[in-house]
């Protein structure tokens, strides 16, 4: 039976086990959201020894030299001696430089690294709380045009993040994990093409990111955004979008609820099979938006997407 060590900790564990389960089977508490290999979460190092790896291609080249590995993706095979991601040490501090609601259940935070932060428009990067509490969140802000990092917390479901997130004042410490680029971002070979922005709730964080950088970038080509909120009122971005729609003639910003959905997809045309298409939000509402633009005769490779996961 294989042994995994932790610092002055070491116990057996079945071979095959979950290296995460393990873990916190233990009282590690490693953190963690999706299980999928997508937020990155779960950083571990290897110190000695190898986990079998079943997604390997989830983290870059350079990290994997230097050892990290996702623990929800790895199963412990033999002996293995890790390290667990310390915020402290291997996280970059950055100081609350606003929170405010952007509407009854969005909290926008906006944060100053102590160094700058080199990013692009739709990646997410995962916040620790000085507690050790750990979530991905997008971001939404512009690295050319904005001096912080904005990110807007979904606050309906109570989570251990967002609960004391909903206490945090300006001056406040936060550390900033691991940066990673999802599926969304903006091309600049997409300028002529129509781009389309299909997000719900806090879905809209990313790809708000992504029209400002479509926009400063000079895109020609039709830009139409679909923002679907549980209600009327919590279409937080409203004022911004609209502002952006006058601004640009080629940009339409359609605001919808639930109710709407259904009736707004069914009326998608792809007018040209060179369209891009960018979905952010829950699972549910990204699967009914890819199921309707295929059958609205948009390529399966000409849409990508981000599906964010509930976790407490």
């Amino acid at each position: 039976m294989p042994e995994l060590i932790v610092g002055r900790q070491r116990w057996p564990v079945a071979a095959g086990s979950n290296l995460l389960d393990a873990l916190n089977a233990q009282g590690l508490n490693v953190p963690y959201s999706c299980r999928a290999g997508s937020c990155h979460v779960c950083l571990v190092r290897c110190v000695r020894g190898e986990p079998h790896d079943r997604n390997p291609a989830a983290l870059d080249n350079l990290k994997r030299a230097e050892g990290w590995r996702l623990a929800c993706q790895c199963e412990v095979q033999d002996d293995l001696e890790v390290a667990v991601f310390d915020p402290a040490t291997d996280g970059v501090p950055a100081q609350v430089q606003a929170s405010d609601w952007l509407s009854a259940s969005v909290l926008r935070l906006r944060l100053v690294p102590q160094r700058p932060l080199r990013y692009q428009a739709g990646q997410h990067v995962v916040l620790w709380t000085a507690t050790g509490v750990a979530r991905p969140y997008s971001l939404a802000s512009l690295p050319q045009e904005d001096r912080w990092l904005e990110f807007h917390l979904d606050c309906r479901q109570p989570g251990a993040f967002v609960d004391q997130a909903r206490n945090m004042a300006v001056g406040d410490t936060i550390r900033l994990g691991e940066l990673r680029g999802g599926a969304l971002h903006y091309d600049p070979d997409w300028q002529d093409q129509p781009l389309w922005l299909l997000a719900s709730g806090t879905g809209l964080a990313p790809l708000y990111g992504v029209l400002r950088e479509a926009l400063s970038q000079g895109h020609h080509g039709e830009i139409r955004l679909l923002h679907v909120a549980h209600d009327t009122d919590e279409h937080y971005l409203r004022d911004a979008l609209q502002a952006l729609q006058i601004d640009h003639a080629n940009l339409r910003v359609d605001m919808l609820t639930p109710a709407d959905m259904p009736e707004a997809l069914r009326r998608l045309r792809v007018q040209s099979r060179r369209t891009m298409a960018l979905a952010c939000g829950g699972t549910t509402a990204v699967e009914s938006f890819a199921r309707q633009l295929f059958m609205a005769g948009l390529p399966r490779s000409q849409l990508l997407a981000d599906v964010f996961v509930a976790h407490v």
